[in-house]
Protein backbone atom coordinates (compact mmCIF):
# COMPACT_ATOMS: atom_id res chain seq x y z
CA UNK A 1 0.00 0.00 0.00
CA UNK A 2 1.24 3.46 -0.89
CA UNK A 3 2.30 6.32 1.33
CA UNK A 4 0.19 9.28 0.23
CA UNK A 5 1.12 12.95 0.69
CA UNK A 6 -1.65 15.30 -0.46
CA UNK A 7 -0.70 18.88 -1.38
CA UNK A 8 -3.44 21.37 -2.13
CA UNK A 9 -3.83 25.12 -2.49
CA UNK A 10 -4.67 27.83 -4.96
CA UNK A 11 -3.35 28.30 -8.47
CA UNK A 12 0.33 29.34 -8.47
CA UNK A 13 0.59 28.75 -4.72
CA UNK A 14 3.75 26.64 -5.06
CA UNK A 15 2.16 23.19 -4.85
CA UNK A 16 4.09 21.58 -7.69
CA UNK A 17 7.52 22.87 -6.71
CA UNK A 18 6.93 21.84 -3.09
CA UNK A 19 5.88 18.33 -4.17
CA UNK A 20 8.93 18.06 -6.43
CA UNK A 21 11.31 19.12 -3.64
CA UNK A 22 9.83 16.57 -1.24
CA UNK A 23 9.94 13.83 -3.89
CA UNK A 24 13.59 14.50 -4.68
CA UNK A 25 14.44 14.24 -0.97
CA UNK A 26 12.96 10.72 -0.94
CA UNK A 27 14.37 9.49 -4.26
CA UNK A 28 17.06 10.79 -6.62
CA UNK A 29 15.07 9.70 -9.72
CA UNK A 30 11.36 10.09 -8.96
CA UNK A 31 8.51 9.78 -11.43
CA UNK A 32 6.54 12.81 -12.54
CA UNK A 33 3.05 11.79 -13.65
CA UNK A 34 1.51 14.53 -15.75
CA UNK A 35 -2.25 14.26 -16.21
CA UNK A 36 -2.81 17.23 -18.51
CA UNK A 37 -4.49 16.87 -21.84
CA UNK A 38 -3.28 19.00 -24.74
CA UNK A 39 -6.19 21.44 -25.14
CA UNK A 40 -4.72 24.30 -27.18
CA UNK A 41 -1.44 26.02 -28.05
CA UNK A 42 -1.48 28.18 -24.91
CA UNK A 43 -1.88 25.11 -22.74
CA UNK A 44 0.85 23.33 -24.70
CA UNK A 45 3.19 26.20 -23.75
CA UNK A 46 2.29 25.73 -20.07
CA UNK A 47 3.07 22.01 -20.37
CA UNK A 48 6.40 22.77 -22.05
CA UNK A 49 7.29 25.25 -19.28
CA UNK A 50 6.54 22.61 -16.62
CA UNK A 51 8.71 20.04 -18.44
CA UNK A 52 11.56 22.53 -18.81
CA UNK A 53 11.43 23.28 -15.08
CA UNK A 54 12.21 19.66 -14.26
CA UNK A 55 15.70 18.29 -14.64
CA UNK A 56 17.04 15.05 -16.10
CA UNK A 57 16.62 13.26 -12.76
CA UNK A 58 12.89 12.94 -13.40
CA UNK A 59 11.22 9.95 -15.04
CA UNK A 60 8.38 11.64 -16.92
CA UNK A 61 5.05 9.89 -17.51
CA UNK A 62 1.90 11.22 -19.11
CA UNK A 63 -1.51 9.69 -18.53
CA UNK A 64 -4.86 11.45 -18.90
CA UNK A 65 -7.09 8.92 -17.12
CA UNK A 66 -5.85 5.38 -16.45
CA UNK A 67 -3.06 5.99 -13.97
CA UNK A 68 -3.44 2.54 -12.42
CA UNK A 69 -2.31 0.92 -15.67
CA UNK A 70 1.14 2.51 -15.53
CA UNK A 71 4.03 0.16 -14.79
CA UNK A 72 5.81 1.80 -11.87
CA UNK A 73 8.36 -0.26 -9.91
CA UNK A 74 7.86 -0.93 -6.20
CA UNK A 75 9.45 1.58 -3.80
CA UNK A 76 9.25 4.34 -6.42
CA UNK A 77 8.33 7.94 -5.65
CA UNK A 78 5.66 9.53 -7.85
CA UNK A 79 4.35 13.10 -8.11
CA UNK A 80 0.87 13.25 -9.64
CA UNK A 81 0.41 16.72 -11.08
CA UNK A 82 -2.40 17.40 -10.99
CA UNK A 83 -5.71 16.00 -9.80
CA UNK A 84 -7.63 19.02 -11.13
CA UNK A 85 -6.53 18.41 -14.72
CA UNK A 86 -7.05 14.67 -14.29
CA UNK A 87 -10.63 15.28 -13.10
CA UNK A 88 -11.18 17.66 -16.01
CA UNK A 89 -10.47 14.77 -18.38
CA UNK A 90 -13.08 12.58 -16.66
CA UNK A 91 -15.53 15.49 -16.59
CA UNK A 92 -15.21 16.15 -20.31
CA UNK A 93 -15.23 12.47 -21.31
CA UNK A 94 -18.32 11.63 -19.23
CA UNK A 95 -20.60 14.51 -20.19
CA UNK A 96 -20.08 16.38 -16.90
CA UNK A 97 -21.72 13.59 -14.88
CA UNK A 98 -20.29 14.41 -11.45
CA UNK A 99 -21.34 11.17 -9.75
CA UNK A 100 -19.91 9.00 -12.54
CA UNK A 101 -16.66 10.99 -12.66
CA UNK A 102 -16.23 10.82 -8.88
CA UNK A 103 -16.85 7.07 -8.88
CA UNK A 104 -14.37 6.46 -11.73
CA UNK A 105 -11.69 8.75 -10.28
CA UNK A 106 -11.92 7.20 -6.81
CA UNK A 107 -11.70 3.69 -8.25
CA UNK A 108 -8.75 4.59 -10.48
CA UNK A 109 -6.87 6.32 -7.67
CA UNK A 110 -7.49 3.40 -5.29
CA UNK A 111 -6.09 0.95 -7.84
CA UNK A 112 -3.05 3.18 -8.32
CA UNK A 113 -2.54 3.46 -4.55
CA UNK A 114 -2.39 -0.34 -4.21
CA UNK A 115 1.18 -0.14 -5.50
CA UNK A 116 4.08 -0.13 -3.02
CA UNK A 117 5.11 3.45 -3.81
CA UNK A 118 5.15 6.93 -2.29
CA UNK A 119 2.67 9.27 -3.97
CA UNK A 120 2.76 13.06 -3.80
CA UNK A 121 -0.69 14.18 -4.97
CA UNK A 122 -1.02 17.79 -6.19
CA UNK A 123 -4.49 19.31 -6.35
CA UNK A 124 -6.23 22.70 -6.42
CA UNK A 125 -8.62 24.23 -3.94
CA UNK A 126 -10.98 25.86 -6.43
CA UNK A 127 -13.95 26.28 -4.12
CA UNK A 128 -12.40 29.00 -1.97
CA UNK A 129 -13.13 31.97 -4.20
CA UNK A 130 -16.23 33.30 -5.88
CA UNK A 131 -19.13 30.94 -6.45
CA UNK A 132 -19.04 29.68 -10.04
CA UNK A 133 -21.44 31.55 -12.29
CA UNK A 134 -22.30 28.62 -14.55
CA UNK A 135 -23.85 25.26 -13.83
CA UNK A 136 -20.82 23.58 -15.40
CA UNK A 137 -18.49 25.53 -13.13
CA UNK A 138 -20.52 24.66 -10.02
CA UNK A 139 -20.60 20.98 -10.98
CA UNK A 140 -16.84 20.86 -11.48
CA UNK A 141 -16.19 22.71 -8.22
CA UNK A 142 -18.31 20.09 -6.43
CA UNK A 143 -16.44 17.25 -8.14
CA UNK A 144 -13.07 18.76 -7.23
CA UNK A 145 -14.09 19.43 -3.64
CA UNK A 146 -15.42 15.90 -3.07
CA UNK A 147 -12.34 14.32 -4.64
CA UNK A 148 -10.04 16.51 -2.54
CA UNK A 149 -11.89 15.40 0.60
CA UNK A 150 -11.51 11.78 -0.46
CA UNK A 151 -7.79 12.14 -1.12
CA UNK A 152 -7.13 14.09 2.08
CA UNK A 153 -8.88 11.37 4.07
CA UNK A 154 -6.71 8.66 2.48
CA UNK A 155 -3.49 10.68 2.82
CA UNK A 156 -0.89 10.10 5.49
CA UNK A 157 0.07 13.78 5.33
CA UNK A 158 -1.76 16.84 3.99
CA UNK A 159 -0.25 20.24 3.17
CA UNK A 160 -2.04 23.45 2.25
CA UNK A 161 0.08 25.89 0.23
CA UNK A 162 -0.28 29.64 0.77
CA UNK A 163 1.93 31.98 -1.29
CA UNK A 164 4.66 29.35 -1.55
CA UNK A 165 4.54 28.49 2.16
CA UNK A 166 3.46 24.95 3.10
CA UNK A 167 1.15 24.55 6.07
CA UNK A 168 0.97 20.97 7.35
CA UNK A 169 -2.64 20.28 8.32
CA UNK A 170 -2.53 16.50 8.75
Amino acid sequence: MSDIIFITGGQRSGKSSFAQKLALKKNSHPFYLATARYWDENFNERIKRHKDDRGPEWNNLEEELNISELNIPDKSVVVIDCITLWLTNFFMDHNQDVEKCLELAKREFDLFAEKDITIFVVSNEIGMSLHAQTETGRKFTDLQGWMNQYLADKADEVYFMISGIPQKIK
